[in-house]
């Protein structure tokens, strides 16, 4: 079970990035104190703005596969209109967050413990790379590609994210690419064939 000064620290860092990210946050001032869903239209108490979707992660058993919890207006509706939203990132041991973007948030990071290997790309296709430890902080810029990977082998890491955006999305690469596009055009684009892109493929499509 995780001891008291975990748990406190655990929201500690919750509360610290969604502060840090109010100065990030892009999107415009809303007119109102806040925005209810459409199908909200009566009113709202307490409940309307607490997320309880990580109270689970508590005293948990570390997961066996790199895995992302959210706080977006998905899980959390009362996020719409405010420019903010969290993610709690684990990564057991030589686990990866694979390349990805998001294109309506830059993304800043809090490692709580272990180590990262992160990074990301430039539009001049320059790597920016970094060994994260805990208690550091890296920021990923709007619509970079970039990833996150933990090289140890005995030390799992985790990690807070906040965003500029309640919304701020996430395309993978390899999934976007391998689940969308057709194989003879993917094949010219990776300078390879089309017998290469089908092998690629089927590690992404599901099995039916």
């Amino acid at each position: 079970m995780a001891s008291s000064q975990q748990k406190t620290l655990f929201f500690l860092t919750l509360l610290s990035s969604s502060l840090a990210i109010f100065k990030m946050a892009s999107a415009g001032d809303i007119i109102s104190d806040f925005i209810l869903p459409s199908n909200i239209t009566g009113p709202v108490d307490g409940n309307f703005f607490t997320f309880t979707g990580m109270r689970s992660l508590i005293g948990a058993q570390p997961p066996e596969n790199f895995k992302i919890s959210k706080a977006c207006i998905t899980e959390f509706p009362a996020l719409i209109g405010q420019g903010v939203s969290l993610a709690f990132l684990q990564f057991p041991t030589g686990s990866l967050n694979p390349p990805h973007i998001h294109p309506r948030s830059a993304e800043l990071l809090f490692l709580i413990e272990g180590s990262l290997e992160v990074g990301f790309t430039d539009t001049m296709n320059k790597l920016y790379k970094q060994t994260l430890q805990a208690g550091d902080i890296f920021v990923f810029p709007k619509g970079l590609v970039h990833f996150q990977y933990n090289p140890d082998g005995k030390k799992p890491a985790t990690a807070v994210s906040s965003f500029g955006s309640p919304n701020p999305g996430t395309v993978s690469l390899a999934l976007n690419l391998f689940t969308t596009i057709d194989d003879d055009i993917l094949a010219k684009a990776l300078k390879t064939d089309v017998v290469t892109t089908k092998f690629l493929r089927a590690n992404f499509v599901p099995k039916l």
